[in-house]
Protein backbone atom coordinates (compact mmCIF):
# COMPACT_ATOMS: atom_id res chain seq x y z
CA UNK A 1 0.00 0.00 0.00
CA UNK A 2 2.90 2.31 0.82
CA UNK A 3 4.33 1.72 -2.68
CA UNK A 4 1.07 2.79 -4.28
CA UNK A 5 0.74 5.82 -2.01
CA UNK A 6 4.23 6.95 -3.01
CA UNK A 7 3.32 6.43 -6.64
CA UNK A 8 0.35 8.76 -6.17
CA UNK A 9 2.67 11.40 -4.71
CA UNK A 10 4.92 11.12 -7.77
CA UNK A 11 2.11 11.71 -10.27
CA UNK A 12 1.38 8.11 -11.36
CA UNK A 13 4.61 7.68 -13.32
CA UNK A 14 6.20 4.49 -11.94
CA UNK A 15 9.48 5.09 -13.73
CA UNK A 16 9.88 8.43 -11.94
CA UNK A 17 8.79 7.19 -8.53
CA UNK A 18 11.29 6.78 -5.70
CA UNK A 19 8.98 4.02 -4.38
CA UNK A 20 9.61 2.08 -7.57
CA UNK A 21 13.33 2.78 -7.84
CA UNK A 22 14.67 -0.20 -9.71
CA UNK A 23 18.03 -1.94 -9.43
CA UNK A 24 18.33 -2.79 -13.11
CA UNK A 25 20.74 -5.41 -14.37
CA UNK A 26 20.87 -7.84 -17.30
CA UNK A 27 19.02 -11.04 -16.49
CA UNK A 28 17.04 -13.86 -18.05
CA UNK A 29 13.41 -14.30 -16.98
CA UNK A 30 14.12 -18.05 -16.81
CA UNK A 31 15.80 -17.26 -13.50
CA UNK A 32 12.38 -16.49 -12.05
CA UNK A 33 10.74 -19.58 -13.52
CA UNK A 34 12.60 -22.15 -11.41
CA UNK A 35 11.37 -20.46 -8.24
CA UNK A 36 7.87 -20.09 -9.67
CA UNK A 37 7.69 -23.81 -10.41
CA UNK A 38 8.87 -24.56 -6.89
CA UNK A 39 6.34 -22.11 -5.42
CA UNK A 40 3.41 -23.81 -7.18
CA UNK A 41 4.51 -27.22 -5.94
CA UNK A 42 5.04 -25.92 -2.41
CA UNK A 43 1.65 -24.19 -2.26
CA UNK A 44 -0.30 -27.18 -3.62
CA UNK A 45 1.37 -30.54 -4.18
CA UNK A 46 -1.71 -31.79 -6.09
CA UNK A 47 -1.25 -29.32 -8.95
CA UNK A 48 0.29 -30.30 -12.23
CA UNK A 49 2.65 -27.53 -13.28
CA UNK A 50 4.24 -27.36 -16.70
CA UNK A 51 6.93 -25.21 -18.23
CA UNK A 52 6.45 -24.01 -21.80
CA UNK A 53 7.29 -21.14 -24.06
CA UNK A 54 4.86 -18.21 -24.34
CA UNK A 55 1.53 -19.67 -25.46
CA UNK A 56 2.94 -23.20 -25.45
CA UNK A 57 5.85 -24.78 -27.26
CA UNK A 58 9.37 -24.95 -25.92
CA UNK A 59 10.65 -22.54 -23.28
CA UNK A 60 13.55 -20.37 -24.35
CA UNK A 61 15.77 -17.58 -23.15
CA UNK A 62 14.05 -14.34 -22.23
CA UNK A 63 16.72 -11.66 -21.75
CA UNK A 64 15.76 -8.44 -20.03
CA UNK A 65 17.29 -5.54 -18.17
CA UNK A 66 15.30 -5.70 -14.98
CA UNK A 67 15.15 -5.59 -11.20
CA UNK A 68 15.08 -9.27 -10.33
CA UNK A 69 13.75 -8.75 -6.80
CA UNK A 70 10.83 -6.62 -8.01
CA UNK A 71 9.95 -9.09 -10.75
CA UNK A 72 10.05 -11.94 -8.22
CA UNK A 73 7.44 -10.00 -6.26
CA UNK A 74 5.23 -9.81 -9.37
CA UNK A 75 5.62 -13.49 -10.29
CA UNK A 76 5.01 -14.60 -6.69
CA UNK A 77 1.78 -12.62 -6.70
CA UNK A 78 0.64 -14.25 -9.94
CA UNK A 79 1.49 -17.75 -8.68
CA UNK A 80 -0.26 -17.08 -5.37
CA UNK A 81 -3.37 -15.89 -7.20
CA UNK A 82 -3.40 -18.95 -9.48
CA UNK A 83 -3.26 -21.27 -6.47
CA UNK A 84 -5.65 -19.29 -4.26
CA UNK A 85 -8.37 -18.56 -6.81
CA UNK A 86 -8.64 -21.93 -8.54
CA UNK A 87 -9.83 -25.29 -7.22
CA UNK A 88 -7.19 -27.57 -5.66
CA UNK A 89 -5.38 -29.60 -8.29
CA UNK A 90 -6.06 -27.13 -11.11
CA UNK A 91 -3.12 -27.27 -13.54
CA UNK A 92 -0.81 -24.27 -13.88
CA UNK A 93 1.41 -23.45 -16.85
CA UNK A 94 4.42 -21.16 -16.70
CA UNK A 95 5.66 -19.90 -20.04
CA UNK A 96 8.95 -18.15 -20.73
CA UNK A 97 10.67 -16.98 -23.89
CA UNK A 98 10.43 -14.17 -26.41
CA UNK A 99 7.63 -12.90 -28.59
CA UNK A 100 8.58 -10.23 -31.10
CA UNK A 101 10.60 -7.52 -29.36
CA UNK A 102 9.65 -8.73 -25.85
CA UNK A 103 10.91 -11.08 -23.17
CA UNK A 104 7.78 -12.83 -21.94
CA UNK A 105 6.80 -14.66 -18.78
CA UNK A 106 3.29 -16.12 -18.45
CA UNK A 107 1.38 -17.67 -15.58
CA UNK A 108 -1.69 -19.54 -16.79
CA UNK A 109 -4.28 -21.64 -15.01
CA UNK A 110 -7.28 -23.70 -16.06
CA UNK A 111 -9.52 -22.29 -13.35
CA UNK A 112 -12.96 -20.70 -13.62
CA UNK A 113 -11.70 -17.59 -15.43
CA UNK A 114 -13.23 -14.12 -15.21
CA UNK A 115 -15.96 -12.22 -17.00
CA UNK A 116 -15.10 -9.34 -19.31
CA UNK A 117 -16.22 -6.84 -16.65
CA UNK A 118 -14.01 -8.51 -14.03
CA UNK A 119 -11.07 -8.64 -16.45
CA UNK A 120 -11.42 -4.92 -17.14
CA UNK A 121 -11.08 -4.12 -13.43
CA UNK A 122 -8.62 -6.74 -12.23
CA UNK A 123 -5.68 -4.28 -12.11
CA UNK A 124 -7.71 -1.62 -10.24
CA UNK A 125 -6.68 -0.91 -6.68
CA UNK A 126 -8.80 -2.67 -4.05
CA UNK A 127 -10.78 -4.58 -6.68
CA UNK A 128 -11.62 -8.19 -5.86
CA UNK A 129 -13.59 -10.26 -8.36
CA UNK A 130 -15.44 -12.05 -5.56
CA UNK A 131 -16.60 -9.66 -2.83
CA UNK A 132 -17.59 -12.61 -0.65
CA UNK A 133 -13.96 -13.54 -0.19
CA UNK A 134 -12.44 -12.63 3.09
CA UNK A 135 -9.18 -10.75 3.13
CA UNK A 136 -7.49 -13.99 4.20
CA UNK A 137 -8.54 -15.80 1.01
CA UNK A 138 -9.24 -12.91 -1.34
CA UNK A 139 -6.47 -10.53 -0.41
CA UNK A 140 -6.69 -6.75 -0.22
CA UNK A 141 -7.15 -6.18 -3.94
CA UNK A 142 -3.75 -4.50 -4.22
CA UNK A 143 -1.51 -7.28 -5.51
CA UNK A 144 -2.29 -6.91 -9.20
CA UNK A 145 -2.26 -3.10 -9.00
CA UNK A 146 1.24 -3.31 -7.54
CA UNK A 147 2.26 -5.91 -10.13
CA UNK A 148 1.07 -3.64 -12.94
CA UNK A 149 2.93 -0.64 -11.49
CA UNK A 150 6.16 -2.64 -11.15
CA UNK A 151 5.98 -4.04 -14.68
CA UNK A 152 5.17 -0.57 -16.06
CA UNK A 153 8.18 0.82 -14.18
CA UNK A 154 10.28 -1.63 -16.20
CA UNK A 155 8.89 -0.18 -19.43
CA UNK A 156 6.80 -3.31 -19.93
CA UNK A 157 3.19 -4.33 -19.71
CA UNK A 158 1.13 -6.98 -17.96
CA UNK A 159 -2.01 -8.30 -19.58
CA UNK A 160 -4.71 -10.82 -18.80
CA UNK A 161 -6.39 -13.20 -21.22
CA UNK A 162 -9.46 -14.81 -19.65
CA UNK A 163 -13.06 -15.85 -20.14
CA UNK A 164 -15.53 -17.72 -17.93
CA UNK A 165 -14.58 -21.39 -17.86
CA UNK A 166 -11.32 -20.72 -19.74
CA UNK A 167 -8.93 -19.94 -16.89
CA UNK A 168 -6.58 -16.96 -16.71
CA UNK A 169 -3.31 -16.23 -18.47
CA UNK A 170 -1.30 -13.32 -17.10
CA UNK A 171 1.47 -12.22 -19.46
CA UNK A 172 4.41 -10.01 -18.52
CA UNK A 173 6.16 -8.52 -21.56
CA UNK A 174 9.39 -6.57 -21.10
CA UNK A 175 11.38 -4.94 -23.90
CA UNK A 176 14.34 -6.99 -25.06
CA UNK A 177 17.68 -5.35 -24.29
CA UNK A 178 19.17 -3.16 -26.98
CA UNK A 179 21.91 -4.99 -28.87
CA UNK A 180 25.36 -3.87 -27.85
CA UNK A 181 27.82 -2.95 -30.57
CA UNK A 182 31.49 -3.66 -30.50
Amino acid sequence: MLLLARLDEDGHDPSASAAFALDLAPMDLRTLVADALHDVRALDTTRAVTLTGPGGGKPSTAPAVADEARLRQVVSNLIGNAVTHTPPGTPVRIGVGTAGPYAVLEVADRGPGLTEAERDRVFDRFYRADDSRTRATGGSGLGLAIAQALVTAHGGRITLDTAPGQGCTFRIALPLPEPTGS
